[in-house]
């Protein structure tokens, strides 16, 4: 397994994050739990959860499976870098979303909880909230982070003006601020090239991309399209949209010899913005293709063909549009 530096940080994390929202709606506690400690075995000390995962409002399904397996001990806590998030609607009351400081606290408490643990190392704003200061939001975070609740900050979803702002607001009161950016991103999701990547690589925030698959679009879907998320609605609805993109991708991947999966989680790795995308198996075997892409390198001549298949937006901001 090879480890980066989260952001500007001293933490070393690795260059694959399990993602565990699969956990509870599609794979069973106990393949769950065998799944984390494969990646645990496997060297992947980046575990990544949020509070609303599981689907059920309120219940936190997947924080409490990814708890259990926490509570089995065995060394399990002290040798991951835990992560999850905070902002999506909890209950029905008119505070059980969002980012005021009341509900900040509240939904740490919760995920510690659920979590059966005392501390979260990277709590993530799962979305930007603009209804609330900043003001208000660091002071929340300054208090989890004297009590020892939580580690580190990161956002998630943020645009690049939301980054900047955050920062600005975090030097002034000599706090931290964010340490990554959990954004979306994959060969067939591109837009962050713009301003997302470059803000976050001019503030030292690492980059954790979600759907780097694109939503099993880009895992070959053509053959296996009744399988896993390929067969969910927004993959589906996106293949309509890039059908002959995927063609191609395809092929090239045949071409290549290299499942399309593959190619597309080592084009990920390689931008070097990039620390850690997030794989979310459902099961041991697509955990295992996913730690073998760590060997997978892609030539520039290859690179600069699925650019051709998957433009991106032209590069950063303004050169893209502009001169």
């Amino acid at each position: 397994m090879q480890y980066v530096h989260l952001g500007r940080t001293g933490l070393k994390v690795s260059r694959l994050c399990l993602g565990t929202m699969n956990f509870g709606p599609e794979t069973t506690e106990p393949d769950s739990h065998a799944i984390m400690d494969t990646a645990r075995e496997l060297g992947i000390n980046f575990f990544d959860t949020a509070n609303v995962y599981g689907w059920k409002k309120g219940e936190g399904r997947t924080e409490q499976i990814v708890g259990r397996w926490l509570a089995q001990g065995g060394g399990r806590r002290e040798s991951i870098v835990l992560a999850t998030k905070v902002f999506g609607e909890m209950g029905d009351g008119p505070n059980d979303q969002g980012l005021s400081a009341y509900h900040i606290r509240k939904a740490c408490e919760d995920s510690l909880r659920r979590l059966q643990t005392d501390h979260i190392d990277l709590y993530q704003m799962h979305h930007i909230e603009r209804s609330t200061p900043l003001e208000e939001i660091w002071q929340a975070m300054e208090q989890l982070t004297r009590q020892g609740k939580i580690l580190y900050v990161g956002s998630s979803n943020f645009p690049a003006w939301a980054i900047a702002k955050a920062q600005m607001s975090a030097a002034q009161r000599n706090f931290l601020g964010l340490v990554s950016e959990q954004c979306i991103y994959s060969l067939a999701d591109r837009m962050v090239e713009l301003e997302v990547l470059p803000a976050a690589q001019h503030f030292g925030l690492g980059v954790i991309p979600w759907s780097p698959l694109g939503g099993g679009m880009l895992a070959g879907i053509l053959e296996k399209a009744n399988e896993g998320r390929r067969k969910g609605e927004w993959a589906q609805t996106k293949l309509k949209k890039h059908r002959d993109a995927v063609a191609k991708y395809e092929a090239f991947c045949k071409e290549l010899g290299e499942q399309p999966g593959d190619v597309a989680l080592a084009w990920v790795l390689a931008n070097p913005v990039i620390t850690a995308p997030i794989i979310g198996p459902r099961t041991m075997d697509q955990l295992a293709g996913a730690v073998r892409v760590l060997e997978l390198q892609l030539s520039e001549e290859t690179i600069r063909q699925l650019d051709q298949i998957w433009p991106g937006p032209g590069g950063p901001a303004p050169e893209a549009y502009s001169w």
